[in-house]
């Protein structure tokens, strides 16, 4: 049963990430397609951890990891670009 919950989860992350991609492509601002890769990295963590409960091994769950840290700090660059027009001051 679990397994099926999980194929679940699967399809429904995919067209959460479709969703963002079609956000990222049509966007009204800069904004929006800042929070659409933000909402698209945090699904892509989600479908690393489901793959990893899937394979049965931890080391899906540290790449998860290393791409939120990943994630975060492209957000917050690319926010900050957009706002002063440079990153490193």
């Amino acid at each position: 049963m679990i397994a099926y919950a999980i194929y679940f989860a699967f399809a429904c992350f995919g067209v959460a990430l479709l969703f963002n991609l079609y956000r990222v492509v049509i966007a009204v601002g800069v904004p929006d397609r800042i929070l659409a890769l933000d909402t698209m990295s945090i699904n892509m963590i989600a479908i690393l951890a489901l793959f990893g409960i899937k394979e049965g091994t931890g080391m899906y769950f540290e790449a998860s990891l290393l791409f939120a840290m990943m994630g975060f700090v492209s957000t917050v660059a690319y926010a900050k670009f957009i706002l002063r027009g440079d990153i490193i001051e």
